[in-house]
């Protein structure tokens, strides 16, 4: 009975420690993914403004599906942190939108894109873990339904002049908020996409577009951009007009 009773001991033990490694092996998943390769191809073929040399990413397209193939091989899971998770997605938005372009190039924008009567961000051209994902899918359900950060919408690329630049550099998940802060403030002050003085705002049009994400930490778009902007004070009262969205492609 003794002989029994310190074999289910055993058992239970070495039942605990099989657990407990598998654990510690899931935890470490998020350290197997590396988006060096992505941060070499951008500062390769991207310039400091955003502008995008799709002849030479085309180029190097063996080692853009290397990176999409890591990212197809390691989807994030409960145990990656926040900032983990959000690198991952929005890297892997910008660099499947690179893709896409890839696929149908050349062309004058991503607008031109139908697949089977749908446009750019609707077709499932995605392939995660044996997922098929869209790009709006990505932004919408993965970036802006899970996090709540209205700093996403300028870090995320759809290969336009009026979109947030693309940037020369990946997002890693060490400094990421510190680069989503700089990102926001660098195209909310970008005369590029927004023309601001303290009385009158031109904006872009994402600020339209996704006000209810701006709105929740900020009353209105003024203060907003407010926040945004150390080198204006903008009126709480500002007239607030959007510019025309500029949808030709983003390259050099």
């Amino acid at each position: 009975m003794l002989f029994l009773s310190k074999s289910i001991f055993m058992i239970k033990l070495l039942v605990s420690a099989s657990l407990i490694l598998t654990l510690f092996s899931t935890v470490r998943a998020q350290n197997k993914i590396s988006h060096q390769a992505w941060n070499s191809l951008l500062a390769k073929h991207v310039s400091p403004y955003g502008l995008v040399d799709y002849e030479g990413f085309k180029k190097d397209e063996a080692k853009l599906n290397g990176y999409l193939e890591l990212l197809r091989k390691n989807v994030p899971n409960g145990y990656w942190n926040v900032n983990s998770q959000k690198a991952y997605w929005i890297n892997a938005y910008n660099a499947f939108t690179v893709k896409l372009i890839l696929e149908h190039y050349p062309l004058e924008s991503i607008m031109e894109i139908k697949v089977d009567e749908k446009d750019a961000w609707h077709i499932p051209f995605i392939n995660l873990d044996n997922k098929l994902y869209t790009l709006d899918y990505i932004e919408n359900v993965m970036l802006r339904g899970q996090f709540n950060d209205s700093r996403i919408h300028f870090v995320i690329n759809c290969s336009a002049v009026s979109c947030p630049p693309l940037k020369n550099k990946a997002y890693f998940p060490d400094n990421l908020d510190i680069e989503l802060r700089l990102s926001a403030r660098r195209f909310i002050n970008d005369k590029r996409h927004n023309i601001l003085s303290e009385n009158h705002l031109q904006v872009s049009q994402i600020f339209q577009w996704y006000e209810k994400d701006f709105l929740v930490e900020e009353p209105t778009i003024q203060q907003y951009i407010n926040i945004n902007t150390p080198h204006i004070e903008v009126s709480k009262d500002a007239s607030l007009n959007y510019l025309e969205y500029n949808w030709k492609l983003n390259k050099q």
